[in-house]
């Protein structure tokens, strides 16, 4: 069963990996096209140079991105980070991101597989920093969804108006903020992440949440290394979701070990 998961684990990341190397296949091929077009005698002189200089600024991505893709791989595969390759890695990761989930539409895979990949892509690299942190420069960032649907204490402006009865994950929530002494925000959307963000101002962040929020909670957050935990979605999406304790916590002491 084990051994399934890693597959399984394995081959996500892969998808993401895969579809980033054939974004950077495109835009070569688009650069190699606008070449010609500067060379082509039917140009004025002012269109083929605002053709060479956008085919310069596209050769500059792809070089960048080439690093970042071939750094992306070596930090997987060695479990550690390779220092001169973290700009051109946040290249690859970030801006070819939206190329990404276009090639996705065009060949029909799912969204979420393609942004549950990228997370997989993004805890390993996480990992292989081995970044240690004291508790108080950790936050652990929660959707609101977790909270049960008919409570009356609300928990978003403040997590301690939870009454700790057990009918949710906000219980839990708290049981790691008190154990481990972590900073804790449960959040109604991107905005409200990216508040806590700004006013804890932590090293790092475990994030629980949902694979679209969670890609762009990651992309929002950097350079701060987020960990990513999908959300269980028993009820559907946005309702009363749940998440698996063990995975939170693993990640809160990988960051405080």
């Amino acid at each position: 069963m084990i051994m399934n998961n890693m597959v399984q684990v394995q081959e996500r990341k892969r998808l993401y990996i895969g579809l980033l190397g054939a974004s950077l296949l495109v835009v070569g091929l688009l650069t190699v096209a606008i070449w010609y077009l500067v060379f082509s005698p039917e140009r004025s002189l002012f269109y083929k140079l605002v053709l060479l200089a956008l085919a310069a600024v596209l050769i500059l991505a792809i070089l960048l991105a080439s690093f970042g893709l071939a750094g992306i791989v070596l930090t997987i595969i060695r479990s550690r980070p390779f220092a001169l390759l973290q700009g051109p890695m946040r290249v690859a990761l970030n801006t070819f991101f939206p190329l990404v989930l276009g090639l996705g539409k065009i060949f029909r895979i799912d969204m979420d597989r393609i942004k549950l990949s990228f997370i997989e892509v993004n805890n390993d690299l996480v990992h292989a920093r081995r970044l240690k942190i004291e508790p108080y420069q950790l936050l652990l960032l929660a959707p609101h969804c977790l909270q049960y649907s008919e409570c009356e204490h609300k928990v978003t402006g403040n997590v301690d108006n939870c009454r700790r009865c057990g009918k949710c994950g906000v219980n839990d929530i708290l049981k790691l903020r008190d154990r481990y002494g972590i900073r804790v925000g449960m959040a109604t959307g991107g905005t409200l992440a990216r508040k806590y963000v700004r006013d804890y101002r932590p090293k790092a962040i475990v994030a629980i949440a949902c694979e679209r929020d969670l890609t762009s909670g990651i992309l929002d957050a950097n350079p701060v290394p987020v960990l990513g935990v999908t959300n269980l979605r028993p009820n559907g999406p946005c309702f009363n979701t749940k998440f698996s304790v063990q995975r939170v916590e693993e990640s809160i002491r990988f960051f405080l070990q």
